[in-house]
């Protein structure tokens, strides 16, 4: 478990996902990509996704939990899927811009 603050990035253990944190909540919590935790250092160290957090992550979006606290920028693709304290997290919805004329 780990404080999440603006501005940290954390790579994936079992597959090339990067991530940055935009916003976290107050306190620790347990980041996984593909069912492993993310760490600050190496990245992929070998292990293989688990088969029920093989989502995936897409570049350039964010993803967000349920309470709205905790939002991810994937700055680099890859086969795991993101979770936070075990609960998976959502892509986030893009705002609708208003119509110019």
């Amino acid at each position: 478990m780990a404080v999440l603050s603006a501005g940290l990035r954390l790579k994936s253990s079992v597959c090339a996902t990067e991530i940055m944190v935009i916003s976290g909540p107050d306190g620790d919590v347990d980041l996984t990509c593909g069912g492993a935790p993310m760490t600050e250092g190496e990245g992929n160290s070998g292990g293989a996704v688990d088969s029920d957090h093989a989502g995936g992550t897409a570049l350039g979006k964010r993803y967000v939990n349920g309470d709205g606290d905790l939002e991810l920028l994937c700055v680099k693709a890859g086969d795991g899927s993101l979770a936070a304290d075990g609960t998976a997290l959502n892509l986030k919805d893009a705002k609708k811009l208003p119509k110019t004329d």
